[in-house]
């Protein structure tokens, strides 16, 4: 039967459970929070929920599992899905890792509010690991209850397919299921706490592998446990790269600085930041892995973060992040080195996130401009001056590129003519002075006989901007407005997004309004400018 159109029940899935059969367990089996020594995950069940319903399912997800979609309105699906029912073969479990936190050692972390249920094996032989988020405590939850909110599930439940669709490697995520019970939150850590519904998302992805997995093992000295981390995941997730050996590992380590650069290379393209970039955060697959507190660039600032706790450092602000990935694969670097021990080696393999990253950003930046070829004799300059000019002045990031693509090309046309198709950008048209449009026109100008001397077409080029610069992103303020109306019960905002973001790089006629820039209420409002990491 072909795969594209038999699928099954619930049931019928095939679980191949890899990672606890060939890694080593928490002897310890009592759910009581604790340091968990010479294991990699310490079994554990999700907690169970008073009265589940689902708010949302990703149908391509459900795909990927060989479910139907219609399977996904089901109660049994929804049982399943809140952690009330473990599937046959499903053996559920949380990770131990550690991490950096704002660039400071923070020890043993783990999953303190995700539990895996196990790895199913779809029929082209993938394997796919369900986890659930906000499923209740684990070991690792420290002070913790494990529980998720319903704003912070639909934002990741959201976000982790908008940013499929965009292209950008991430996890995904199969469903979005209330609990019908509230979890006691202080949004702001300003000791207002409140009741909010609870919620659970099921994330999906090849593995949940993290750079603080091999960070606290090299910490604690257990370097037979690493390495026996280290071949697994090589084994299972890289096997192309052979049987493990020191040249392996150096081989895998180069490979892990090339997807994190190619990440962060569509990161910065869209506009997204992170906020939470710890290495515990950081996926050996290069994913975008943790919603926490992100958002999107709306003006252009490489200076904005949308996490509140970040807010006097900015360590994990939009133009940083190129460097802090730099910084979490030096800190990987270090707890790889028992296994290599060679010094210049590593430095030479991180080189590769270097130079993937450069090669990538001019990609990315020629296509933005709907360039073929970056040529940095004249388009390190070009580039760097229309970043100047898109701070300068309040400038919506997503809509100026989309709408460059309109430009037309002939240099002799008025200021008012030229800048007439980027006026939508615009968040304060006062701030349009006579001398910022003189200095815009120039650069316009200056973009026009880029263009023409590349001698490529208009039809062409615009297919070339608008297969790169969305005209829909997960806007802060839209999400929050789906939020909103979800904690009243109506789910349909969640999947009204849901399906418009399936195809962000596509006009959508009558979906305009999803694209505008955002509205002045949403400025300040908590939501909608920054997010604490309350969940």
């Amino acid at each position: 039967m072909n795969h594209q159109t038999k699928k099954i029940q619930l049931d019928d899935l095939v679980f191949d459970n890899r990672f606890i059969r060939e890694l080593p367990a928490d002897p310890e089996t009592a759910n009581n929070r604790r340091q968990v020594h010479g294991a990699c995950y310490s079994r554990v069940l999700p907690t169970q929920v008073a009265a589940p319903q689902i708010v949302a399912y990703s149908r391509e997800v459900a795909e990927l599992l060989d479910l139907d979609a219609t399977l996904c309105a089901s109660d049994d699906f929804t049982q399943v899905f809140s952690g009330n029912r473990l599937l046959s073969g499903m053996d559920s479990y949380a990770i131990c890792y550690g991490g950096h936190q704002f660039g400071n050692w923070a020890g043993q972390l783990g999953d303190g509010r995700a539990i895996n249920l196990g790895e199913v094996v779809n029929r082209q032989g993938e394997h796919l690991t369900l986890q659930l988020k906000g499923s209740g405590v684990t070991p690792y939850s420290r002070t913790a209850d494990g529980l998720a909110v319903l704003r912070s599930s639909v934002r990741e439940f959201l976000c982790s397919e908008a940013m499929h669709h965009l292209g950008v490697p991430t996890t995904r995520a199969l469903s979005l299921i209330l609990t019908g019970e509230n979890v006691i939150r202080d949004m702001f850590y300003n000791g207002n706490p409140k009741a909010e519904p609870g919620a659970v998302v099921c994330r999906v992805a090849q593995s949940f592998t993290r750079f603080g997995s091999f960070q606290l093992l090299t910490a604690r000295g257990d370097i037979d446990l690493l390495k026996k981390l280290v071949d697994y995941t090589i084994r299972t997730d890289f096997p192309q790269l052979g049987e493990p050996s020191a040249v392996v590992y150096l081989a895998w380590f180069e490979e892990v600085c090339r997807r994190t650069a190619k990440m962060i290379v569509h990161w910065q393209r869209v506009g997204f930041v992170h906020g939470v970039m710890n290495t515990d955060n950081m996926s050996i697959l290069g994913l975008t892995i943790d919603y926490g507190p992100y958002g999107w660039l709306e003006n252009y600032d490489p200076n904005w973060t949308p996490n509140t706790t970040d807010v006097e450092q900015r360590r994990y602000r939009f133009g940083n992040q190129p460097q802090i990935a730099f910084w979490n694969l030096g800190q990987l670097a270090n707890a790889l080195y028992p296994l290599i021990e060679q010094v210049e080696s590593l430095q030479q393999a991180m080189d590769v996130y270097t130079a993937t990253f450069e090669q990538g950003w001019q990609q990315m930046v020629s296509a933005k401009l709907g360039l073929k070829i970056y040529d940095p004799d004249t388009d390190d300059e070009l580039n760097t001056e229309l970043l100047i000019l898109l701070q300068t002045v309040e400038t919506d990031m997503t809509i100026f590129y989309r709408k460059l693509a309109l430009l037309v090309m002939d240099v002799e046309l008025s200021n008012k003519a030229l800048i007439a198709p980027l006026l939508e950008a615009y968040y304060v048209p006062e701030q349009l002075s006579p001398e910022y449009i003189e200095r815009l026109c120039l650069w316009l100008r200056s973009y026009i006989r880029r263009v023409q001397a590349s001698g490529i077409e208009k039809a062409e080029r615009v297919k070339i901007m608008n297969a790169v610069n969305p005209k829909y992103v997960l806007r802060n303020y839209l999400a929050q407005l789906a939020i909103d109306q979800a904690e009243q019960g109506d789910f349909a905002r969640v999947n009204e997004l849901l399906e418009l973001l399936r195809h962000p790089y596509d006009e959508q006629p009558g979906k305009e309004d999803f694209a505008l820039k955002r509205p002045d209420w949403a400025r300040q409002r908590a939501g909608c400018s920054m997010l604490s990491c309350s969940s």
